[in-house]
C-alpha cells in the first residue's frame, strides 16, 4: 500500500515515534487521524501538519478505554469514509525488577502495552471487515522476542502482542485486511532519556518513523530494525537460552 491520498489513523501520536510517522504521513498527502489522551499535544501536532498543507482530525482517547477507541474509529469513517490503514503505537515499557516487583505492577504493564493493542484491533478489524481491505500495524519491540533484564513484563506483554498479530494476519485474511509488526530496537524518545536502560544501536524518532513507514508500505510482516539488531535477535533465537541469558546479562551489566 503506497501511503499517498490515503486516511491513516495514528494512535499514540501525542509524542515520540508516533508523532514523527504522523507528521511524515501528512507531508505525503494523507489524512491522517491523531489519537492519544494529551489534547493539546495533538492539537500542536494537527496544526503543524495542517500549516505545512496536510490534512489532520485530531481526537483524544485513552487506548485503555474500549469505547473511547471505538468512537475514535467511528468519528474517522464518519469524517472521511473509510480507514485505509492505521498505526496502533501504544504502550510503554519503565524498568522493572521481578526481584521486587508487586503483581499490581506486572499486570497494569500488561494492560497498558497488551490490552490497548486489543482496544484499538477490535474496532480496526469491524471497520474493515465492511469495507474488505485495510492495514493495521502495530508498533511491538525487539524485546517482544527475548526476556530482557529490567523489561520481564514489558517483553512478555509484546509477545503477546506478536501472537495476536500472527493469528489476526491468518484470520482476517479472507477480507483482505493485512497486519504489520514492526519491532524497534532502542529509539532515543523523551520518555526514555532517563529510565536507566541501556541502549546499544540507539537510532532517532526520525529514523524510526522512517523504518515504519517502509514497513507498511512494504507490508512487511515483521519488520525488525535497525539491521544490526535485526541479526542479533535472529541469532538470539536460534542460540541455547543459557548462552542468551549470559550474553544478555553481560549487555545490561552496567546498570542492572
Amino acid at each position: 500500500m503506497e501511503l499517498r491520498n490515503k486516511t491513516v489513523l495514528v494512535a499514540g501520536a501525542s509524542s515520540g515515534i508516533g508523532r514523527s510517522v504522523a507528521l511524515k504521513l501528512g507531508q505525503q498527502g494523507n489524512r491522517v487521524v491523531v489519537t492519544a489522551r494529551r489534547k493539546e499535544l495533538l492539537d500542536d501536532l494537527a496544526r503543524e501538519i495542517t500549516t505545512a498543507g496536510g490534512e489532520c482530525l485530531a481526537l483524544p482517547a485513552d487506548a485503555l478505554d474500549a469505547a473511547q477507541m471505538q468512537n475514535v474509529v467511528d468519528l474517522t469513517v464518519t469524517k472521511f469514509g473509510s480507514i485505509d490503514a492505521a498505526l496502533l503505537n501504544i504502550g510503554d515499557g519503565p524498568s522493572f525488577n521481578m526481584a521486587t516487583e508487586t503483581a499490581e505492577a506486572v499486570c497494569g504493564n500488561m494492560r497498558l502495552n497488551y490490552d490497548t493493542l486489543v482496544n484499538g484491533l477490535i474496532p480496526l478489524i469491524a471497520q474493515m471487515k465492511t469495507q474488505k481491505y485495510g492495514l493495521i500495524a502495530h508498533t511491538n519491540s525487539l524485546a517482544g522476542f527475548l526476556g530482557l533484564p529490567q523489561q520481564g513484563p514489558y517483553s512478555a506483554a509484546k509477545a503477546a502482542g506478536r501472537m495476536l498479530m500472527d493469528t489476526c494476519r491468518i484470520e482476517l485474511a479472507p477480507w483482505n485486511i493485512r497486519f504489520v509488526s514492526v519491532y524497534p530496537g532502542f529509539v532515543a524518545t523523551e520518555r526514555v532519556a532517563a529510565d536507566g536502560i541501556p541502549a546499544p544501536m540507539e537510532i532517532s524518532e526520525q529514523a524510526a518513523a522512517d523504518h515504519i513507514i517502509y514497513a507498511m508500505e512494504k507490508e512487511k510482516r515483521d519488520y525488525l530494525f535497525p539491521f544490526p539488531m535485526r541479526w542479533l535477535i535472529r541469532l538470539a533465537r536460534i542460540l541455547p537460552k543459557p548462552v542468551v541469558g549470559f550474553i544478555t546479562s553481560k549487555m545490561m551489566a552496567e546498570d542492572y
